[in-house]
């Protein structure tokens, strides 16, 4: 079985996700909250807010995703920059991500000592739309039945994301999908601009029946 850092990095948010749930005060600590960064300097929250999740359903949905669109991610950056620096390129592009879609929540909800935050959103979003760039006609199959091109599957995740973010009853920060995917586009065009017009061509040959 070839390596992958894709399902490396699966199994330490899945296992950190889970020590979480059974250790309260490592939650807390955890947790992204925008008032204890600016206030205290605790700005590990940035990212270790990336590898906890509020329960199994928020992780197996983030980790599904990101185990799809996170192969293609790591193969592209593979192949563009060599096996050992695209290796260290896909996990800082993993990261950096995390923390960047945080950045407009920080500054919108920095005086607000009740808002927290906690879920992988950005960095998946980020993959996700990175993916989708590199390979939008590309089928993604939900348990093997229900098939989708992966550009529509998509924009679904980021309509949902939306749509909770503006329900705003629970403590994921939904908002972080939609700069994530603006962040994972950038990253990707950054890289390869050829993407962008390989991308039209794509959708302008797509076909539903």
């Amino acid at each position: 079985m070839e390596f992958s850092l894709t399902l490396v990095l699966i199994a330490m948010t899945c296992l950190s996700s889970y020590y979480a749930w059974n250790n309260p005060s490592f939650l807390e600590a955890s947790m992204f909250t925008p008032y204890r960064v600016k206030h205290r300097g605790e700005y590990g929250r940035f990212l270790l807010s990336g590898f906890i999740h509020k329960d199994g359903v928020h992780l197996l949905f983030n980790m599904f995703t990101f185990y799809f669109f996170g192969q293609v991610v790591e193969q592209f950056l593979g192949y563009v920059f060599g096996t050992g620096l695209g290796a260290l390129v896909f996990v800082g592009f993993y990261l950096v991500a995390i923390v960047v879609s945080d950045i407009p929540t920080f500054w919108k909800e920095k005086d607000n000592p009740h808002y927290h935050a906690l879920g992988a959103s950005g960095g998946t979003a980020a993959m996700v739309f990175a993916s989708i760039i590199l390979m939008p006609l590309a089928d993604i199959c939900i348990f093997g039945i229900f098939c989708l091109p992966g550009f529509i599957l998509g924009f679904l995740f980021l309509g949902y994301a939306i749509y909770k973010g503006k329900q705003g009853d629970d403590n994921i920060n939904h908002d972080a999908h939609l700069y994530g995917a603006l962040f994972g586009i950038t990253f990707v065009l950054l890289i390869s601009p050829s993407q962008g017009a390989y991308f039209l061509e794509q959708l302008k040959s797509f076909r539903l029946f």
